[in-house]
């Protein structure tokens, strides 16, 4: 049987398809495959192991032949879902693997935005390091301020414990329900959206991009956060409203921000985000460690087998599809 991969993934991935027997083909050119393209390739493949592509329901009614689908990513609202239910086809993701690294980069972030580096950094390349102003460019301090979690699943609960960890941060959570987990070890409080808002010094976004999630931080809840808050997303870009973002940085509604994801993506180099004193963007890295995208490979790869030998796949990010 035959495997088609969208990008160049870590070897681990495609060892373990073609020691299971399978054919692999991969996409190399370091740009993103046209619809045309990608097409083509699923005409030739029984499974598509899927890295950067979106996969709409015109694309899965036209390659109804496929007979699994592995993404590189734990998240999945590039593929109609519906649609590949209805067809049964089954839809992998990796979980889990990425929980750390992602936890990891929020942490970056939310210390970057609160000293304001990536800005100084470029006032030094710029060669504006000179006179010692004893009152310019302060940061925000974190020890013993209180972290809002936006979503306490494995990505949020790691960054918690870094977190409390780390600067005696205060946690307190919004999610459907309860994760005693983290309120047993860390003393977390699950509280409504609203005070989630009102109360966080920094507030971290951990969940899917969903109907009920997309743009749900706006102007309206920028308005109910803290004047000296951060907020920081390395979820998905499209949680946030940009223009609602800069707009409360601006007017000084919150304070500052860290972003591994943007609206779009690519950001455009000259978003106005990438200037503010008190702003980290990075270029969605989240999961960039090379033991994380080596674990996505082969979790990736493990979904393709299962898929293609009849059984059903460890991860599926539509486990419905199997009644």
């Amino acid at each position: 049987m035959n495997v088609y991969v969208t990008r160049i993934i870590d070897q681990a991935g495609t060892d373990l398809l073609e020691q299971a027997g399978f054919s692999v083909k991969l996409w190399t050119e370091k740009r993103k495959m046209t619809n045309e393209e990608l097409s083509e390739a699923a005409k030739w493949a029984d499974a598509l192991l899927c890295a950067g592509q979106q996969l709409d329901g015109n694309f899965l009614s036209a390659n109804t032949h496929l007979k699994v689908i592995a993404l590189h990513s734990v998240g999945f609202d590039n593929v109609d879902i519906e649609t590949a239910n209805r067809l049964k086809i089954p839809i992998g993701n990796t979980p889990g693997v990425l929980s750390e690294a992602t936890a990891d980069t929020a942490f970056l972030l939310m210390m970057a935005a609160a000293r304001k580096a990536f800005y100084m950094n470029r006032s030094i390349i710029e060669g504006e390091w000179g006179f010692f102003d004893p009152t310019a460019n302060l940061g925000k301090d974190l020890s013993g301020v209180t972290l809002g979690v936006f979503g306490m699943g494995k990505i949020g609960f790691e960054l918690a414990k870094r977190c409390y960890g780390a600067f005696g941060m205060k946690v307190i959570y919004h999610n459907r329900s309860h994760n005693e987990e983290a309120e047993n070890a860390i003393g977390a409080e699950l509280v409504s959206f609203e005070e989630l808002l009102n109360r966080s010094d920094v507030l971290s976004v951990h969940t899917a991009l969903t109907a009920e999630t997309k743009g749900k931080f706006d102007m309206n809840a920028f308005k109910q956060m803290k004047p000296g808050a951060i907020f920081v997303n390395t979820a998905r870009g499209a949680i946030h409203n940009e223009d609602d973002l800069r707009d409360a940085l601006n007017q000084k509604i919150i304070w500052g921000a860290g972003l591994d994801v943007t609206n779009p993506e690519p950001m455009d180099p000259a978003n106005e985000l990438l200037k503010m004193p008190s702003v980290a963007v990075l270029p969605h890295i989240g999961s960039a460690t090379e033991g994380t995208r080596k674990s996505m490979a082969e979790l990736a790869a493990r979904n393709i087998i299962a898929g293609l030998r009849g059984e059903k796949i460890p991860f599926p990010a539509n486990p419905e599809v199997y009644g």
